[in-house]
C-alpha cells in the first residue's frame, strides 16, 4: 500500500508540473488555458496581416530612399500590411521569382516585360517610369580604337542576357546590318561586367547607368555614339494575383513610389549620400546620374507601346522569342491614374 500511495503522489506531481509547463508556454504567447477563444482571436489577426514582396532593381532605385525614410513601411502598416524587400541586378531573375510567388511588385526594362509578357507570366504592368531613350550605352575602353557601332564586329561584349542592353544591343547591331552572330557576347550581371571590363577581357559592355558615368568620370571609358532613336521603356510591373487581392496596397505603393521621385529631385546631394551608404559608388558620381535622370511615373503611352511592339518584332525574327506579346493586354493604367 505504501508502494502504490508513492506511485500515486509521483504521478499527481507529474500532472501538477505538466499543468505548470502548460500555463507558463501559454502565458508567453498571451494567453492562458482558459482564454482559447481570445487566442484564437489573435491568431486570426496576426495571419490577416499580409506580407508585401517588393524587389529593388539595379544598384540605385528610388525604393532604397522609401525604405530609408520609412515611408512605405509606414504606408503599408496603415493598410495591415509590412514589407519585405529582396535585391535583383537585371529583370531576368525577377521574372523567375514572380512565377514561385516570391515578388509581388517591382520594375523592370524592356528585355525583361519582352520576355515575361510573351512567355505568359503572371504580372501586370501598371506604370511608366520613362521611354528610355538614353537608358543604355556602348562603352569601350578608353584607349580603345572601336570608335563605332560597326567596329563591333567580330569583338567580346559584355551584356546581360535578356536585359534592356541586350535588346539594345540586337536593335544597334540589326541598325547597321548586323546580328547577334557578328559579335561574341559573354552574359555578365552588372558587377561582374565591370571587373571583366576594367581588367580587359570584354572589348566593349552595354550597361546603364551609373556604371557609364562612373566608367567614363575615372577615365577607364569612353562611349561609342549610336546613330538613331532607340527606345526602352521601363515599367512598374505588379503580380497579377497581388494586384487582383490587393489594389489598395498597389495604388499605396505607387503613391510612395511618386512621394519618393518628388523628393529626390528636390533633395539631390542628400539622395546622393545616402544612395551612397547602399552602393560601392561616389556621392558626386551619383548625383550626376541623377541629375541626368529623366524617371517620371505616368500611365502607360503610345508611343512606349509601340516601341515595345517594335521591340517584340525584333527579338522574334532574331528567335529570341517563339511569339509576340499581347502587351495592350497587360496595361493596366487604373493604379497610376489614381494618382492625379
Amino acid at each position: 500500500m505504501k508502494h502504490r500511495s508513492s506511485n500515486k503522489s509521483k504521478m499527481v506531481t507529474l500532472v501538477t508540473v505538466l499543468l505548470m509547463v502548460l500555463t507558463a508556454c501559454s502565458n508567453e504567447n498571451g494567453a492562458s488555458p482558459s482564454t482559447s477563444g481570445s487566442a484564437e482571436a489573435a491568431a486570426g489577426s496576426k495571419s490577416a496581416e499580409v506580407t508585401v514582396h517588393i524587389a529593388r532593381l539595379g544598384g540605385i532605385s528610388p525604393l532604397m530612399i522609401a525604405e530609408e525614410k520609412g515611408w512605405i513601411d509606414e504606408a503599408f502598416a496603415e493598410k495591415g500590411a509590412k514589407v519585405e524587400w529582396s535585391n535583383f541586378t537585371s529583370g531576368p531573375p525577377i521574372l523567375e521569382a514572380l512565377v514561385s510567388n516570391r515578388i509581388d511588385l517591382s520594375s523592370m526594362g524592356d528585355g525583361a516585360v519582352i520576355t515575361g509578357l510573351a512567355n505568359q507570366l503572371p504580372f501586370e504592368i501598371i506604370g511608366l517610369l520613362g521611354d528610355g531613350k538614353d537608358l543604355n550605352t556602348v562603352i569601350v575602353p578608353v584607349n580603345s580604337a572601336i570608335s563605332s557601332v560597326a567596329d563591333l564586329k567580330g569583338k567580346t561584349i559584355g551584356v546581360a542576357k535578356g536585359t534592356t542592353s541586350h535588346v539594345y544591343l540586337i536593335k544597334i547591331l540589326q541598325s547597321i546590318g548586323l546580328s547577334q552572330d557578328d559579335v561574341k557576347q559573354i552574359n555578365l550581371q552588372a558587377d561582374d561586367a565591370l571587373a571583366a571590363f576594367e581588367t580587359g577581357q570584354l572589348d566593349a559592355w552595354i550597361t546603364l547607368d551609373p556604371y557609364v558615368t562612373l566608367s567614363v568620370e575615372q577615365k577607364k571609358a569612353k562611349i561609342i555614339e549610336v546613330e538613331g532613336e532607340f527606345l526602352a521603356p521601363l515599367s512598374m510591373i505588379a503580380r497579377t494575383g497581388f494586384a487582383k487581392e490587393h489594389p489598395e496596397l498597389v495604388t499605396e505603393y505607387l503613391k510612395v513610389y511618386q512621394k519618393t521621385l518628388d523628393w529626390q529631385r528636390d533633395n539631390l546631394d542628400e539622395a546622393a549620400a545616402l544612395y551612397e551608404k547602399h552602393s560601392k559608388m561616389p556621392a558626386s558620381v551619383i548625383k550626376t546620374v541623377l541629375e541626368r535622370s529623366a524617371n517620371q511615373l505616368s500611365a502607360y503611352t503610345p508611343e512606349a507601346l509601340q516601341a515595345h511592339e517594335a521591340s517584340s518584332e525584333i527579338l522574334l525574327n532574331n528567335k529570341f522569342l517563339k511569339k509576340k506579346p499581347d502587351f495592350a493586354k497587360a496595361i493596366n493604367n487604373t493604379f497610376v491614374e489614381k494618382l492625379n
